[in-house]
């Protein structure tokens, strides 16, 4: 598999993250989704896109990119952290980035919590998938500690 691969949304995906992100900046969240603000490496302005946070059983939570190495998280690893925000409410925050040994447990509650949403972006592994074949994915699915 490609650590670097970077997959964006097809037409109809695409409307759909269009409405959830209109959703979730008029403060609706959908199962939890956040609208994610990082300043860009580059340009230094905000950049934002929908992410579904996820919060483990010991109450940390976690962004995993579902898609790989997005920009997004380019961004996040120049910026160290970003926001959340819903509506008016905006969370400040700063990251610690998991290394690939680590991601096992997170990505299996990630595909049992959002697998309906972006099991297809993991390339036939599931929430029922052996530590061994979500470890052989780890390194093309970055995660993300918020601090």
């Amino acid at each position: 598999m490609n650590a670097t691969r970077n997959i964006t949304a097809s037409g109809s995906e695409a409307v759909m993250n269009k409405m959830i992100n209109g959703l979730t900046k008029m403060g609706i969240s959908l199962a939890g989704s956040r609208l994610l603000a990082v300043r860009g490496r580059t340009s230094g302005e905000w950049r934002t896109t929908t992410v579904n946070p996820l919060t483990a059983a010991d109450g940390a939570r976690y962004l995993v990119a579902p898609r790989g190495h997005t920009q997004w998280v380019r961004n996040m690893r120049v910026a160290g952290g970003g926001e959340l925000r819903l509506g008016r409410k905006t969370e400040a925050f700063t990251v610690t980035e998991i290394a690939d040994v680590d991601k096992v447990p997170m990505l299996r509650l990630y595909l049992e919590k959002w697998g309906w949403e972006v099991g297809k972006f993991f390339e036939g592994v599931s929430k029922d998938s052996t530590d061994e074949e979500l470890a052989a994915i780890a390194p093309g699915f970055p995660v993300f500690r918020i601090n």
